[in-house]
């Protein structure tokens, strides 16, 4: 009876190991700005932005596998090995973009968990703002990364604030399966929109953190090395990347579709068209949705921002530190990686800084996004460069199926983007 009961027992906890950066990554995608972005989009244009979501799974899903691989079979982050193989000024121009984006990030998630919690229980957001941003600095700094990272997979939970948000509101399925795809009246702004939302979608910063998080992962395991050192341990390598990065870039697009479905249904037929926040999103679906929605939607903002908030600093910590060859890692002590804390702390500073100024935070989205969009072509040829060259990658180097969709990948953003300056 025992011996029947042991593997059923122990066959839940080996699953839940397969879950790492694949799915972090993910949810960490639909941060508050991300939301904010979705919550124009259907706000805006109803329906017809529900597309974006349907085809940029595919895309992030092969980008973000491609990033995993390169940190797996290296060992090393995307910003260390385009140090090695790119001319120096490019590269600290891409990761200076790098930076600025994620902090003007940082400061639209630090200012909407401010704005979601006092909608939540009253009070001064710009306070909490504060406190949320010295959390999150408290549990990246100080707590070791092995006993953190739980943590972080527990607030992907969180997300599914935005699909209980859908079931108590009343959604018309026939028109959104009629109305989902753009109408030939679609100008400018949808553009502009569609570039934000796959820049949102398809954001830099999880390329940095995901292939990041596979190098310190296998570097803080006795039993794993670099697949270039380490060849046989290949076929459970890519099989784990591939099991959790699917769930999480499909988890991540399923909550953006419910997001967008979500003020599309509510927001856009009463003519509120304009979503500057995650919060004003909020806000504006309590006299419409009802208390209850209200309060899930803001609650999410919260819970999302505490996931996201460490890796937009993190990630952009990895990529400077990797630019200058220094040590990089959450694994490490502070006294150990003194640039890549640095970075964190200061990254995490000027975020909050930012979102307590006085500069409209619409601006802050728009110009993150933007920056994210454009800065996303030049660094997924970048990527695609390194992992499909031999002289990087070895006998893994990316091909097949996964190299064209990393290259169909590439050029949807760049079409999207050169469409949008156009």
């Amino acid at each position: 009876m025992d011996h029947a009961v042991a593997p059923v027992r122990a066959q839940p906890r080996h699953w839940l190991r397969r879950f790492g950066a694949g799915l972090i990554t993910g949810a960490a995608d639909d941060d508050p700005s991300g939301i904010a972005t979705y919550s124009q989009a259907g706000a805006q244009f109803g329906y017809t932005t529900l597309w974006t979501t349907l085809f940029t799974l595919p895309l992030m899903i092969g980008i973000q596998t491609i990033c995993a691989h390169v940190g797996r079979v290296t060992g090393r982050g995307l910003a260390a090995n385009m140090r090695l193989h790119f001319p120096q000024p490019l590269v600290l121009a891409l990761v200076s973009l790098l930076l600025l984006a994620n902090i003007i990030n940082l400061a639209a998630d630090i200012g909407a968990m401010g704005a979601a919690l006092t909608l939540l229980v009253g009070g001064p957001s710009a306070v909490y703002a504060l406190g949320f941003a010295l959390l999150s600095l408290a549990l990246e700094v100080v707590i070791p990364f092995p006993r953190y990272a739980p943590l972080l997979k527990l607030l992907t939970l969180s997300l599914f604030a935005y699909v209980l948000t859908v079931l108590v509101i009343d959604v018309p399925w026939r028109e959104v399966a009629t109305q989902w795809w753009p109408s030939r009246h679609s100008g400018h702004d949808y553009l502009v929109t569609v570039v934000a939302v796959f820049g949102t979608t398809i954001s830099p910063y999880l390329f940095f953190w995901q292939a990041s998080q596979e190098a310190e992962e296998e570097e803080s395991a006795a039993d794993q090395s670099p697949l270039e050192a380490a060849p046989e341990q290949a076929g459970a390598a890519f099989e784990r990347i591939r099991f959790d990065t699917d769930i999480g870039m499909f988890y991540s697009n399923v909550v953006a579709f419910f997001i967008m479905l979500t003020t599309a249904v509510v927001l856009h037929p009463h003519g509120i068209t304009d979503i500057n926040t995650s919060a004003e999103a909020a806000q504006a679906l309590r006299p419409l949705a009802g208390r209850f929605a209200s309060l899930l939607f803001a609650a999410g903002i919260v819970g999302t921002g505490l996931l996201a908030v460490p890796i937009l600093a993190g990630s952009a910590a990895y990529a400077v530190a990797e630019t200058f060859d220094r040590q990089s890692g959450l694994g490490r002590k502070p006294a150990d990686a003194k640039l890549f804390y640095l970075i964190i702390i200061g990254a995490t500073v000027l975020g909050t800084l930012l979102s307590l100024s006085p500069l409209d935070p619409i601006r802050m989205l728009f110009w993150s996004a933007v920056i994210n969009g454009v800065i996303s072509v030049p660094l997924m040829v970048g990527i695609m460069w390194v992992a499909t060259h031999r002289a990087v990658m070895g006998h893994f180097a990316i091909q097949g199926a996964l190299r064209w969709l990393g290259w169909l990948a590439t050029a949807a953003m760049a079409i999207v983007v050169i469409g949008m300056l156009l």
